[in-house]
């Protein structure tokens, strides 16, 4: 199951919208026999690739067992069920890590093996499997995507100096680990401020990637411009309006956007209603790299998830912290009304530090 997880793993960049899934088969004596990962959207799931390369090897799967990392699926989607798939191919026991959420499978996968006779076992690495795949599970459950908000630091928690320059505040090792971060997600959200501040491309660079994720953009008012650099690589742009414009609606479509108007009272997007419409575009993870506003709007909110946040060895003094306005009662007279985090990982990445921080009790859906 552990090598099915690796495997899983290494879906993770490609998979999407899919859960990144691994499997592994093995004969009866317990020799590896087959291996596989789930595909780009459209390919084939992991237990069929695992069974095509036990075929390749001229391996039989008659009585064999299979290690998948997620419930086979029981629906035709954009393939076929793959736990119908086992079936046809013999195989005697599934050991599988977590049901999968998906209402169209949810248990039903297990069921129709177990109906033709194939033995069912669950659990191990169960935790390691959901982890893995909180986005999905998040979209599944929550109907919404599982939030990560990015951000660099110096370590007294300034983004930017008070003019606004902020590149670079961290090295490159810490960069190009953050852009493997910006490769496993759905989307990638920022702001129309810091589309016109940075002129950013928001893309994946500094990692090999097959996937360039789509880029999401708060607009309120269609200030995006047309010749702005994000629009060089071809993938998706969906901005998030609170008015359309028809002549700036009309340029920022020309280059490929698709525009939504999502507003709310106070005339800015509605972002709760923002994250339910990218759930329905099967985003699972959110990406969100913003300025300190738009930061500040997604916590105020509670719609942050967790923080991916990098500090650098570097004392900045005044400047620009990492959110702005995040409580929604203003500045906190006391702390104990601060939102309180758990730490899910502390890492060194070159000279800097990699902090994964999650909103305490937020994955317990």
């Amino acid at each position: 199951m552990r090598l099915a997880l690796s495997l899983a793993q290494a879906a993770a960049t490609t998979a999407p919208p899919n859960p990144a899934v691994g499997c592994v088969v093995v004969d009866r004596a317990g020799r590896l026999i087959g291996m596989g990962r789930t595909q780009q959207t459209g390919g084939a799931h992991a237990e069929v690739m695992a069974l095509r390369d036990a075929a390749a090897h001229g391996a039989g799967t008659q009585g064999a067992t299979a290690y998948v990392t997620l419930e086979p699926c029981a629906h035709h989607g954009r393939t076929g069920p793959c736990c119908d798939a086992l079936v046809q191919a013999g195989v005697g026991a599934v050991v599988a890590s977590i049901a999968d959420p998906n209402p169209l499978v949810s248990g039903q996968g297990f069921a129709r093996l177990r109906a033709a006779g194939v033995q069912v076992r669950t659990g191990p690495l169960a935790d390691e499997a959901r982890e893995l795949n909180l986005g999905f599970f998040s979209r599944m459950i929550r109907h919404r995507p599982w939030v990560r908000l990015k951000a660099a630091a110096s370590l007294d928690g300034k983004t930017a100096l008070e003019n606004g320059i902020s590149q670079w505040i961290t090295a490159e090792p810490a960069r190009a680990d953050g852009h493997g971060w910006r490769a496993r997600a759905g989307a990638i959200l920022t702001g129309v401020g810091t589309v016109i501040d940075d002129d950013p491309r928001l893309d994946v660079r500094l990692v090999p990637t097959e996937r360039q994720p789509p880029l999401v953009i708060v607009d309120s008012r269609l200030q995006t411009p047309p010749d702005a650099r994000l629009f060089d690589n071809q993938r998706k742009v969906w901005i998030y309006a609170a008015q359309r414009d028809e002549a700036r609606a009309a340029a920022l479509e020309a280059r490929g956007a698709t525009i939504s108007c999502l507003p709310n009272a106070g005339g800015k997007v509605e972002l709760g209603d923002l994250l339910d419409d990218l759930a329905r575009r099967e985003v699972n993870e959110l990406h969100v790299e913003a300025g300190h506003k738009l930061n500040g709007s997604l916590m105020r909110e509670g719609l942050v998830d967790e923080i991916l946040l990098y500090l650098a060895p570097k004392f900045i003094g005044d400047g620009m912290g990492i959110a702005s306005g995040a409580h929604p009662g203003g500045p906190l007279t006391e702390l104990a009304g601060a939102l309180a985090l758990e730490f899910r990982g502390i890492e060194a990445i070159g000279c800097d530090l990699r902090i994964l921080a999650r909103v305490a009790g937020r994955d317990r859906f």
